[in-house]
């Protein structure tokens, strides 16, 4: 068997390989997918790796396979853990957080203004893979950049840093690492101009800084081993897969309701009304990530969220039995009940987090109304990925009742009834972000036979 590309999605407890041929012609298809657990724990990416290409071999009923290239995506390892650093928390810092998250980011620090000697004794408690360095507009403010790169570099920490604040001090802060020994990348100024978020940039430095973390990460030395093609953050690969989408189809919503998190991805510019109304710049392209709600990992919190008592009604289930066993993917009707409803709780609350709202402000001159947060009233597609909304039975409903959940005037959500619904029914949107890089055309046609467009469309 022989195929053109192998995308392998390492992810935390699972390695999933989907294989691809006929690129670079008209006719790309989706050949075949393979999953095993992941290995990083046991000292070795690549075996989980040949354990998920043996399973795809299973599939197809085939004994080997050759490829001319493989690509990955990935959240093993701890995934991209990133600390923020910038000016002002509403300005450079929220603006390093958008193009941190959208690169697929795991934020375990921020802080704005001068760092002292607390905030880097947290730094180093949090040993971060990538440091994002902002503060200033171009030609505004310099010092607080330069004073918090000094105060990273005399701590002895040698993290890499990308640079994305006020382009006066690119000389300096380069001098200042180099001087170090600190790894830096320089991006655009993320928050060039006030109002104004410029993190297209920085997210592309930040995917380059990754492939040199991933592949430096204990039980990761040796994915190079393997993989001879980009490799991105696995959330990171799905905002570009989304993006990408987004260019021939239009406003759209993608999640992803994990074991552990729930992701959602917007692209969207909003609708004219709402911006005119915006008290402070969104990206175009958002994601949030929900650490707090995830089917497996932290079912209990959704659990809690819910009530016991509620869910038992609801269900007709012994909550606390079924929770006793419950795993990972379900295996019991009961089970599958709870998935379900926890699976519909996690977006409901993730969306609505990640939707800005309407608020009234009162003024010597009278009430005004002000617009906080991300528009998604011009959504037209709610697209869901991941394993929970492409393998749950009632999954369409479960993202029909997400999609409908705007019960407010106040909720910057699309109206019910209005956005239709979309599955990666191939489970491949991940592999589709990172095969992006290297062949967009392709990718496109392969994201649009997953999501069936052309029974769509007709």
């Amino acid at each position: 068997m022989h195929v053109d590309t192998l995308v392998a999605e390492i992810g935390s407890t699972t390695t999933i390989v989907n294989a691809f041929d006929g690129l670079g012609t008209a006719r790309p298809k989706f050949v075949a997918q393979g999953k095993a657990p992941t290995t990083v724990l046991d000292g070795d990416v690549r075996i989980g790796l040949k354990n998920a290409i043996d399973d795809l071999l299973r599939n197809e009923g085939e004994h080997a396979i050759t490829y001319d290239r493989m690509l990955a995506s990935g959240s093993a390892a701890g995934g991209l853990r990133m600390t923020v650093h910038g000016l002002v928390r509403d300005m450079t810092v929220r603006a390093g957080e958008a193009a941190a998250l959208g690169a697929g980011a795991i934020i375990v620090q921020t802080t704005a203004g001068k760092l002292n000697e607390f905030d880097i004794d947290d730094l180093k408690a949090v040993k971060p893979n990538l440091i994002l360095l902002a503060g200033g507009t171009d030609y505004g403010e310099r010092e607080t950049a330069v004073f918090n790169m000094r105060a990273i570099a005399k701590s002895g920490m040698k993290t890499p840093v990308v640079y994305c604040g006020n382009i006066q001090n690119r000389t300096m802060i380069s001098r200042i690492a180099e001087e170090h020994g600190i790894p830096l990348s320089v991006a655009d100024n993320v928050y060039p101009k006030l109002d104004q978020m410029n993190v297209e940039s920085v997210r592309k430095c930040i995917h380059v800084m990754f492939e040199k973390h991933i592949t430096n990460a204990p039980g990761m030395e040796h994915i190079r081993d393997m993989v001879n093609g980009a490799i991105l953050p696995t959330p990171g690969s799905v905002m570009l897969a989304s993006q990408l989408l987004y260019e021939d189809i239009g406003d759209l919503v993608v999640l992803d309701i994990g074991g552990a998190t729930t992701d959602v991805h917007s692209v969207t510019e909003g609708s004219p009304e709402i911006v005119s109304m915006m008290t402070s710049p969104e990206p175009k392209a958002k994601r949030t990530v929900e650490g707090d709600l995830g089917l497996y990992i932290n079912a209990h919190n959704l659990v809690d969220r819910i009530g016991t008592d509620a869910l038992n009604k609801e269900l007709q289930i012994d909550t606390d039995a079924v929770m006793r066993s419950y795993l990972p993917i379900p295996n019991t009707a009961e089970q599958f009940r709870l998935t379900e409803r926890l699976c519909l709780e996690a977006g409901l609350v993730a969306i609505d987090r990640h939707a800005g709202k309407l608020r009234h402000l009162y003024t010597p001159q009278g009430r005004r109304t002000i617009a906080e947060g991300k528009d998604l009233s011009a959504i037209k597609w709610v697209v869901g990925t991941g394993g929970a909304l492409t393998r749950l039975p009632h999954r369409e409903s479960i993202l029909r009742s997400i999609a409908d959940c705007n019960k407010s005037k106040m909720q910057l959500l699309p109206s019910p009834g209005v956005a239709k619904l979309l599955f990666d029914h191939d489970y491949i949107m991940a592999s589709i972000g990172v095969l992006s890089k290297e062949d967009p055309e392709a990718a496109l046609k392969l994201l649009k036979e997953s999501i069936r467009w052309e029974t769509i469309r007709n």
